[in-house]
């Protein structure tokens, strides 16, 4: 090996490197963050691709609903609808207040869009977009994440606004009164040596919605994330050794099996975070 080859060799990142760098984000501090809670700092990446992803969806489904046909319809407006049909079948199952799915509905369909398109930027090449960025920038020490769902910041956060949209439907529904007098009363019934009891458990039902809410889909989605940079490293470490070649057909081999089953994770993780927002706007609806 030549000198300049040595000297890359050197200079290369290891494993534990390489994965450091591509699980820290692009943040409004322009360095790694430290800290574990710091609410004034904003993951810019997070942040664009999320809106990047839903303008993608609202322009796909636009487009569809502008080119749309009573005839027989294209793949595009086809794999709509049945989308369309799915997330109603599922909203009148659970929400049953005709009223309330005509809001909730549209709700549910853009929840499930929008995180599946999420969701797939995890089948881009794991160093695309980042080598793209590093060569824009000029610094190869760039960072960039560009899965939305793989920070809890994002998935927390779309968790927190089901909690909101719950919330004012608790109020619309049963009246701001009959409400503060559910929060008090279930589930351990109307006495007053209770209420502290019940409003306690209802405050923490809360909390544990929402953050089960976010960090289920936050944890697929990051460990599915760890999985594909462990295929890339299998990849990366194939060269200049003897077992390289089995080390390169482990690699295409893993990464193109795992890339089949992550597209079940991809859709079956959008699905479940509809379906919750659905189950939990419709125990909105329901008194204790």
């Amino acid at each position: 090996m030549s000198t300049a080859g040595h000297e890359a060799a050197a200079n290369a990142p290891t494993a534990g490197e390489y994965i450091v760098h591509h699980l820290t984000h692009l943040n409004s501090t322009g360095h790694a963050q430290k800290s574990i809670i710091d609410f004034s700092v904003i993951n810019l990446d997070t942040v664009v691709f999320s809106v990047l992803m839903g303008v993608l969806g609202l322009f796909v489904m636009w487009r569809v609903a502008k080119s749309v046909t009573s005839g027989v319809p294209g793949r595009m407006q086809a794999a709509v609808e049945i989308v369309l049909e799915m997330v109603n079948e599922q909203a009148k199952g659970i929400v049953h207040s005709a009223e309330s799915r005509k809001a909730v509905g549209p709700l549910a369909l853009t929840v499930f869009i929008w995180i599946f398109l999420m969701n797939s930027m995890d089948f881009l090449p794991l160093d695309l977009l980042p080598t793209i960025w590093q060569t824009v920038t000029g610094d190869h020490h760039a960072y960039l994440r560009v899965v939305p769902t793989a920070d809890l910041n994002g998935t927390l956060g779309m968790s927190i606004g089901v909690l909101l949209v719950c919330l004012y439907y608790n109020v619309k529904i049963k009246g701001f009164g009959g409400w503060m007098h559910e929060l008090f009363t279930a589930p351990f019934g109307s006495h007053p040596l209770l209420y502290p009891i019940n409003f306690a458990m209802q405050m923490i039902e809360f909390l544990a919605k929402t953050v089960s809410h976010g960090m289920r889909l936050f944890g697929n989605m990051y460990a599915g994330e760890l999985v594909f940079m462990l295929i890339a490293l299998m990849g990366a470490a194939w060269a200049g050794t003897t077992t390289g070649v089995f080390l390169f057909i482990g690699h295409i081999l893993s990464g193109s099996i795992w890339a089949i089953f992550h597209i079940l994770i991809v859709a079956l993780q959008a699905f479940i975070f509809m379906m919750l927002t659905l189950v939990y706007i419709g125990q909105a609806h329901e008194a204790h």
